[in-house]
């Protein structure tokens, strides 16, 4: 190791070397071993076959998430366009993929499919340029174009190359004197080596050193070979190796659907510590299990004594029988409570029930650990298994929880939703009205207006230069998720729609920055399905301005003339009466809007009038839906302001 710039190292001749260090090499070796454990397979990565069709299919049809290299949506645009048929097409995309050789990647494109002839500088350099169809890619390609054209030696015409980067005048006229000089020798004219020397100056800028591209065009060659070939495998890999990184496991997750695979919910009967491939009865892959240690908050000390005493000992039959027979000093009560509300232990009993007693379960396994540790017997070990063992003392009042609520703990600890997605409801009415599906926004839509419907999964607010702020939203749907930029106009007249699990819908202009696929929003409201309102509702000035239909604006135009009030009664179980106000609350501030709300309370003494001060709402059909289940048609009423 040494401090001095790689200029000065190359001066006293020392080699600089750049050691990666790739994930993507992790997930291979992890794939290869999960496939030997499930399909008895041991795959040889370097004799795979290298033309191999499932591979290709699958990188032509741009399904490259996961694939080094070649999953940024531009590369997933131009590798769909090119529908590469040999290893030689993924090498040379990945060259010409980077700033300047890219302007040429439509050529090197057309030609590969005969839209445009191939052209060559010159028919003698037609055999250096033709595995890339005439376009200059490689430094290499540099380096025997002089040696061809103008009898430069190797280590000279690396020389030339290194002169022409570096784009010193004085230098750069030198090398062209002593190219046409070498030229004329072989017996080109001055103008042709002139001519050709224009053309390899601006690559020998920016090419790219081939075998730095075949080797990583190896590498994105190999995990598209395990994708396509062993999806689940290499998927089950994937998520192991950014097990830690809740959007790359949503991102991922989101990919298995697409690829038909199943990803199925945290289990302690079920699950490893990590990711892992489930089998059926017949031994046929049924899908991918998510991992204990996936769940935030909970550590490999916690959960490996459980899956240890799971496999020697058979499936925990009860919460009682888990702190009986596991040992659980490494989960503590934070560890306990994520494993609860990530479903982990559904098989042993319901979340809120589980969630009201973890004081007691806590202390019961702390009390079988002391009789464990001191050799002591209880009463029931006398009658060994065939004694069932008793519950503990559970609290089974516990107030039901919903199925909002399961799934906003399965997003905050596993980052994504797998009881079943909030969108579910709206999927089947989206897909049948003019919406594009989150998933199936891509590079190729860029500078298009669309429709997108979806949830709102997060919101980042930001502030401009001059503090107007702005956000950064993250839309969903069941097919994937696009980022969604509101800026401050908009921004300023919607804040209260970008909230996190709100159904939008949303039309805006597709752009590309940085490689990304953003939604400039123009237009938003709550979508509303029952409403019969579709995108048709929104227009746009010849200016570009939309014009939202007044109708359409619940949020705003009728809004502010309305209060609804609701109707409860108040009962003796004070507990109960608690719950039942906060899922009410809950539910209006799912619908935010201009519409006051009142409460009129009624018990055995007297009627209570209340005005909600803090909780404006939307009141739409879906709302009222919603409240009509919880207080009947005659617990509600609308009255106007005006």
């Amino acid at each position: 190791m040494t401090q001095f710039t790689m200029e000065d190292i190359a001066q006293i001749g020392l080699l600089k070397m750049d050691i990666l260090g790739l994930a993507n090499l992790t997930i291979l070796g992890k794939a290869k071993e999960i496939i030997s454990q499930s399909r008895r397979v041991d795959i040889d990565l370097h004799h795979i076959p290298m033309d191999d069709a499932r591979t290709f299919a699958l990188l032509s049809s741009g399904e490259t998430a996961g694939v080094f290299q070649l999953e940024g949506a531009g590369m997933r645009r131009y590798i769909k366009e090119l529908k590469p048929s040999t290893f030689s097409d993924i090498a040379a995309m990945i060259a010409l993929y980077r700033p300047g050789p890219m302007e040429h990647i439509p050529t090197f494109i057309k030609a590969k499919h005969g839209i445009e002839p191939i052209r060559y500088p010159h028919p003698a350099l037609a055999s250096i340029l033709e595995e890339t169809y005439g376009v200059i890619v490689y430094q290499e390609q540099v380096l025997f174009i002089v040696q061809a054209f103008a009898g430069y030696s190797l280590g000279q015409a690396d020389i030339f190359r290194k002169a022409m980067g570096k784009k010193i005048p004085e230098a750069m006229k030198k090398e062209r004197r002593n190219f046409i000089t070498g030229a004329k020798k072989r017996e080109f004219s001055p103008e042709v080596a002139s001519d050709v020397f224009a053309l390899i100056e601006p690559f020998a800028g920016y090419a790219f050193n081939k075998a730095h591209s075949v080797s990583y065009a190896l590498i994105a060659y190999q995990t598209a070979y395990l994708k396509a070939n062993y999806p689940a495998e290499y998927m089950t890999a994937f998520l192991i190796a950014n097990a830690d990184q809740l959007e790359k496991v949503a991102t991922a997750v989101a990919d298995c659907r697409r690829l038909g695979i199943t990803v199925l919910p945290p289990d302690i009967n079920r699950s490893q510590v990590s990711f892992s491939i489930e089998k059926g009865d017949e031994g046929n892959t049924t899908g991918i299990r998510f991992g204990l240690t996936a769940i935030k908050n909970v550590g490999l000390g916690a959960v490996e004594p459980l899956v240890v005493e799971r496999d020697k000992g058979g499936e925990f039959k009860s919460i009682e029988d888990l702190c009986r027979r596991a040992d659980m000093r490494g989960v503590n009560r934070r560890a306990m409570e994520s494993l609860i509300k990530a479903g982990a232990l559904d098989c042993l009993g319901d979340r809120g029930t589980l969630l009201h007693n973890i004081g007691r379960i806590l202390s019961l396994a702390q009390r079988e650990q002391h009789l464990r540790e001191t050799g002591q017997s209880t009463m029931f070990d006398l009658w060994g298994e065939t004694m069932p063992a008793p519950m503990p003392s559970l609290d089974l009042q516990a107030a039901d929880i919903s199925i909002k609520e399961k799934l906003a703990w399965e997003r905050e600890l596993m980052g994504v939703y797998l009881s079943e997605h909030p969108f579910s409801a709206f999927a089947a009415r989206v897909a049948s009205e003019n919406t594009t599906l989150c998933g199936h926004i891509d590079a190729e839509l860029a500078g298009q207006t669309i429709v997108v419907a979806g949830m709102v999964a997060s919101v980042h607010q930001l502030f401009t230069r001059d503090q107007r702020p702005f956000a950064s939203v993250v839309l969903e749907d069941l097919d994937g998720r696009i980022e969604v930029m509101v800026w401050p106009k908009v921004y300023a007249d919607t804040r209260d729609l970008w909230q996190e699990g709100n159904i939008l819908l949303v039309e805006g202009k597709v752009r590309l920055r940085d490689d990304r696929v953003q939604l400039n929003c123009d237009y938003v409201r709550r979508y509303q399905p029952e409403a019969g309102q579709g995108a048709e509702a929104v227009t746009s000035q010849p200016g570009g301005e939309p014009i939202v239909a007044e109708e359409t604006r619940a949020y705003n135009a009728s809004a502010e003339s309305r209060r609804l009030v609701i109707s409860i009664s108040q009962t003796s179980d004070e507990e109960s009466d608690i719950v039942y106000l906060r899922k009410l609350l809950d539910t209006l501030r799912d619908f935010p809007g201009e519409d006051e709300v009142n409460l009129c309370v009624t018990n055995e003494e007297r009627i209570i009038n209340l005005k909600l001060s803090n909780i404006y709402t939307n009141y739409c059909p879906e709302l009222h839906q919603r409240l009509v289940e919880m207080v009947g048609e005659e617990g509600l009423k609308v009255k106007s302001n005006g």
